[in-house]
């Protein structure tokens, strides 16, 4: 049995997020349907983590198993002819079959788009909002994430999570443009949810809601219900994963 890793960028707007669902149309489950189709193989692939609905990947990276071997440049060839066109594949490559693409990725990276000026173009893949930003105060804030490791504050209530805890090696606002910006954050780990949920606090702290110390307050607090909105999912993207 010989293991294999393939990294895949898509538009999650006509998704119900990464995983397959029994009710839902799914990126993982296209991607099955087409190795399967093409490897002659019921073929089950393992993501590097989930996306909720709405969210988009520059870079997936997942795992499937299959006997023998195969042509990587040719299987990335077919599959991008049979998926659907907001579905790509990057490279099919092999490893050691010890590698895991959840388990042994070290960070991933998501960016979260804003912008303040009403713009066509961006509507799509960025949150527009109307109101001035502090973004030196929110960066203030950011930067104090990286001296925490429980982020309960962040995450969606009522999941199957076992534990909060994550390590946040990179938390930044990039400006793009005089009226666009996008959120980075690095993490080892993250809650379901917490990027947006990260962002909408954030968002507080630049309109002056909240102070720097009040925005540490609800990291320290560990209450969903004491952090800020969660932001829409067009705006948010997986950017990377590291191993």
């Amino acid at each position: 049995m010989k293991r294999y890793f393939v990294s895949i960028s898509y538009d999650g707007t006509a998704y119900h997020g990464w995983q397959v669902q029994p009710n839902g149309h799914s990126v993982q489950a296209e991607l099955q349907r087409c190795l399967s189709t093409l490897l002659r193989d019921d073929i089950s692939v393992t993501g590097a983590g989930r996306t909720d609905a709405g969210v988009h990947a520059r870079c997936m990276v997942a795992h499937f198993d299959i006997e023998g071997p195969i042509d990587e440049a040719q299987l990335t060839y077919k599959l991008n002819r049979i998926l659907p066109r907001d579905i790509s594949v990057q490279k099919v490559w092999e490893v050691d079959n010890e590698m895991h693409a959840r388990f042994s990725a070290v960070s991933r990276t998501y960016y979260y788009y804003i912008h303040t000026q009403k713009d066509p173009f961006l509507r799509a893949y960025s949150c527009e909002l109307h109101y001035p930003l502090d973004f030196p105060k929110m960066n203030e804030a950011a930067a104090r994430l990286l001296h925490y490791d429980d982020f309960g504050a962040f995450c969606k209530s009522h999941t199957d999570t076992k534990t909060t805890l994550c390590k946040v090696t990179q938390a930044r606002w990039v400006q793009l443009s005089p009226s666009s910006w996008y959120f980075e954050i690095s993490a080892n780990r993250f809650l379901r949810n917490m990027v947006r949920a990260v962002v909408g606090t954030l968002i507080d702290v630049g309109r002056g809601r909240l102070s720097v110390d009040d925005f540490c307050k609800v990291v320290e607090g560990k209450k969903r219900t004491e952090a800020g909105e969660s932001m829409p999912a067009h705006a948010l993207f997986l950017q990377n994963v590291t191993y």
